[in-house]
């Protein structure tokens, strides 16, 4: 013990797990007061990373004040039935871990370690959390066990939240101010006991994965549409009698509605062409075939698609294509937004761009070739969806004209080549998609010129070489470059810092730099299917983003 304690005082990080301790030893408590003869007093460090994990310790002492300096605490898999007050005294530390003890509840003093990032209670006695854990403002991942609720004051505060795993509770409901987590990526709440989805979940936007299984939903509110870049949704074992259509334009790869009371689906799911996996068995289905339901998924769309209506104007059969751009045009004066989505445009109409205050619009899905100059007078214009249209050129000239423009989706066009300045007109830009477009980027393109740029999509454009002008994006949140060529990655990407979700499926990836280890924890998602990876074991690659960049880091450090 001896030892240990001395080279803790050299590194800084004392790791005691596994050790049958039963109580924490005192001289942890003041390890700098017990630098003993020999020891250079004036290179002793303070703790900063106190691992206890895998013991018998019943009790952690007030003491732990005197660890003022620890960013790390990890007490998981232990037998404690509370924590100290003083925990609140520890104002840096960064990761708490009590997961697998028998703590009954959290003490309000938490509220005081305001640097908290990530908090594991899993596997515990709670009830409830305390609602001034809320005001852990940097509180990013969060994890909960037995829990009958989530606090709203504590939603409405931790605002930086990009995952909470509150699974095998025992909720009811979720809190109705969800959609305030626009950061949260990965909610896992399956296996409780909830029947509902409030539809502010319209509001969690960068929402990638969504846990809902083993509950009592009986239907999904209309708003699951807006969650554009959800990729797995995982509704098995619920009550739902339907699958609404406004959750058919959703783009994921795997839905699973396993053990459900569907006794049909909307023909718009066939639309879903980005579903890898789609699980309906345990389901009372009369519209479908046995052979279809466990089929491949690729058929049972096929088929979906088939029964859907053959007249491209469909979505306005109901009502003149006319009325439905007038009252477009009419709610956007309260929204500042204007979508004529999927209407068979072949130009673009006055509406879309005669009032200067429209701050969004949606032409996507039609067979437009261009955009009118008049575009140019919409100074308060930020988002440009035109997704799956007919545009050729990249439309530079009106671009430069709008002082706010900062999304662009040029996705699944025709575009021909851009030049190699072309991005010198969207300096503003921070997300752009050219997905589909296929040649359409120069040989260097100037991604520098976007240094806001926050989300780049280049999904499926034959690139085979990793652009270096990317690592440039300092802002960076987002790059998707699955289904390309690519061969390699370069070391470089480890001073991508902002990087929370990086999509390299689909690639002829054989090897990974060690290197993307260092993203770690800020990549939140790693996507690496269809790679023929050979460098990392399947097992890791099956244990998902954390196991691999842990790995990666590791082979760093050996190097």
């Amino acid at each position: 013990m001896d030892r240990v304690l001395k080279d803790a005082r050299i590194s800084g990080s004392l790791n005691l797990s596994n050790r049958s301790l039963r109580e924490v030893p005192n001289e942890v408590y003041k390890s700098l007061d017990a630098i003993g003869e020999g020891e250079k007093w004036w290179e002793a460090v303070e703790l900063q990373k106190l691992i206890l994990a895998h013991n018998e310790i019943e009790l952690l002492k007030e003491e732990l004040r005197n660890l003022p300096l620890l960013s790390v605490l990890n007490v998981s898999h232990n037998k404690l039935t509370s924590l100290p007050a003083s925990i609140g005294e520890l104002h840096i530390l960064k990761s708490l871990d009590v997961s697998f003890n028998l703590i009954e509840n959290i003490p309000e003093e938490i509220v005081s370690a305001a640097a908290l990032v990530k908090f594991d209670c899993s596997n515990n006695q709670l009830k409830d959390l305390p609602s001034s854990l809320g005001q852990c403002a940097a509180l990013s991942e969060l994890k909960g066990n037995k829990l009958i609720m989530l606090p709203k004051e504590m939603i409405a505060s931790c605002t930086m939240l990009t995952e909470i795993n509150a699974s095998k509770n025992m909720l009811s409901a979720m809190p109705d101010n969800i959609g305030s987590l626009s950061r949260l990526i990965r909610l896992d709440l399956h296996q409780n006991r909830i029947s509902s989805i409030p539809s502010s979940i319209n509001g969690c936007l960068s929402l990638l994965e969504f846990y809902m299984g083993n509950n009592d939903l009986s239907s999904l509110p209309a708003e699951i549409g807006a969650l554009t870049k959800l990729g797995t949704f995982d509704l098995h074992s619920n009550k739902l009698k339907e699958y609404p259509v406004e959750a058919c334009t959703l783009q994921l790869s795997v839905l699973d509605l396993s053990n459900n009371s569907l006794s049909g689906l909307p023909p718009e799911i066939g639309l879903m062409t980005t579903l890898r996996k789609l699980l309906l068995n345990g389901n009372p289905l009369r519209t479908l075939r046995s052979s279809l339901v466990n089929g491949p998924t690729a058929a049972l769309l096929k088929f979906l698609r088939s029964r859907l209506p053959t007249d491209e104007g469909s979505a306005a059969t109901a009502t003149a294509k006319e009325d439905v751009i007038t009252m477009a045009a009419r709610m956007s004066f309260s929204s500042k937004e204007i979508s004529l989505e999927g209407l068979g445009l072949n130009v673009v109409p006055s509406e879309a761009w005669k009032s200067s205050d429209i701050i969004k619009v949606n032409l996507s899905k039609n067979a437009i070739e261009e955009l009118p100059v008049e575009f140019s007078s919409c100074i308060s214009l930020e988002a440009l969806i035109l997704s799956k249209n007919k545009i050729k050129e990249w439309p530079g000239g009106i671009l430069k004209s709008l002082p706010k423009f900062s999304c662009l989706k040029l996705d699944n066009n025709p575009l021909r080549q851009i030049a190699s300045n072309a991005f010198q007109t969207t300096p503003k830009l921070q997300i752009l998609d050219l997905s589909g477009n296929a040649g359409c980027l120069p040989e260097h393109p100037e991604f520098s010129s976007m240094p806001e740029l926050q989300e780049l999509y280049l999904r499926r454009m034959q690139i085979s070489v990793f652009p270096a002008e990317i690592m440039s994006l300092k802002q960076l949140r987002t790059l998707d470059l699955s289904q390309n060529s690519l061969q390699h990655i370069p070391q470089g990407i480890k001073d991508m810092t902002r990087l929370t979700e990086l999509d390299l499926s689909d690639n002829n990836i054989s090897a990974l730099p060690p290197e993307l280890g260092l993203l770690e924890p800020s990549l939140q998602v790693l996507k690496l299917d269809g790679n023929p990876l050979r460098s990392i074991r399947r097992t890791i690659l099956d244990r998902g983003t954390k196991a691999i960049l842990k790995y990666l880091k590791e082979r760093v450090a050996e190097d």
